[in-house]
């Protein structure tokens, strides 16, 4: 990746702008259908699942919103729609929503909900997100095959802090876009509260140890973050 070790106001705001989109269309739309909230990392962005008797998934596919409707296996007949992100308003049409709103029932939401704000976002800064989430999620993937004893979950983007992450043995892993508490994209291990101490310092967060993408080269690079993490968690 060719992230620089910063984040400016257009990657910030292009965050922000992808991160409402995830909580106000795309979880709204899959917890009105189906009572779940969870996304996945699909190409050039994340999306939802398939969902619904018409198999419809809803995805940011860089700066545009695209909307399948079909079999989703690759048989003729499926109808795709494609647009730019303009506002939430717009996507929330575009996704099949009377209007945009994210599932404040099933938790407290991080994003606020202007259905007629632009969305910025900028092309640059969502390849980047696009290309850290897909190093995020072929790690998790990578990582749960070699824990099959831990009992990992499945990997989930998670709307609410539109990070990609799994769980195994009481330890949370994953990939964070970045947010209000550490600016730049960065990995994490969350062990069991409090984290334990090491000598080496990897313990270096509240919730226990992050790694920011500027350190992080490859797949290869994740999965020995969270393979230290779990060793050091395990003592």
């Amino acid at each position: 990746m060719n992230q620089s070790t910063g984040v400016d106001d257009t990657f910030v705001r292009t965050r922000t702008a992808l991160h409402a989109v995830a909580e106000h269309v795309l979880a709204a739309a899959r917890h009105r259908a189906t009572g779940r909230i969870g996304l996945a990392v699909t190409p050039g962005g994340f999306g939802t699942p398939p969902f619904g008797d018409e198999r419809r998934t809803i995805a940011v596919d860089g700066t545009d919103l695209v909307v399948s409707v079909g079999p989703g296996d690759g048989a003729s007949g499926v109808e795709v729609t494609r647009a730019p992100l303009r506002t939430l308003a717009a996507a929330a049409t575009l996704a099949g929503l009377p209007a945009p709103g994210g599932p404040a029932e099933v938790y407290h939401l991080n994003t606020s909900c202007d259905p007629d704000a632009p969305l910025a976002v900028d092309v640059d800064a969502a390849r980047l997100l696009a290309d850290w989430y897909a190093l995020g999620d072929a790690a998790l993937r990578r990582w749960r095959a070699e824990i099959p004893g831990d009992e990992p979950s499945g990997v989930t983007l998670w709307p609410e802090h539109a990070d990609v992450a799994i769980r195994a043995a009481d330890i949370n892993y994953g990939a964070s876009p970045g947010d209000e508490y550490i600016a730049q994209p960065y990995l994490y291990v969350g062990p069991p509260a409090p984290p334990p101490t090491s000598p080496d310092g990897f313990w270096n967060a509240s919730f226990g140890a992050y790694l920011t993408w500027d350190k992080v080269h490859s797949v290869a690079d994740a999965v020995d973050f969270f393979r230290q993490g779990r060793r050091l968690a395990r003592g």
